[in-house]
């Protein structure tokens, strides 16, 4: 199943699965004037970030799990720390750092190309559901 047929909100934004390593992930949101928050300034919404942060997290948990199982967000703290340039695309790289039974820890930048010039940066902790 391709990563945005499995959650409809990563395809409505057009979330794009770049890469994905042992326990981190890469996702590109490009630009688009929908996911304007401010059209005076065609700066992206906060909530589209939040959405490209929690969705390349998830995905480095995912591959940090030894088996597939489903997991939820249970708390994502972002930092935004400047606007985004209008016009290009959002990168989001994410690393699980650590998984113990039922909880993953997450860390995530977001940039516009130069991961050394990052728009956001994210710490999360996200749960594994036992059946």
């Amino acid at each position: 199943m391709l990563f945005t047929e499995a959650v409809p909100h990563n395809h409505a934004l057009a979330l794009r699965l770049e890469e994905v390593g042992a326990s981190d992930a890469t996702v590109v949101m490009p630009y688009a004037d929908v996911l304007v928050g401010n059209p005076e300034t065609g700066v992206v919404a906060g909530g589209a970030v939040t959405t490209l942060i929690d969705a390349a997290s998830g995905t480095a948990v995912m591959a940090a799990l030894d088996a597939f199982a489903a997991i939820v967000t249970l708390d994502l703290r972002i930092d935004y720390l400047r606007p985004a340039r209008p016009g290009l695309p959002l990168t989001a790289r994410a690393e699980c750092y650590k998984v113990t039974r039922l909880v993953a820890f997450v860390r995530a930048l977001v940039h516009q190309g130069d991961p050394a010039l990052p728009v956001a940066s994210s710490q999360g902790t996200f749960m594994r559901v036992e059946d």
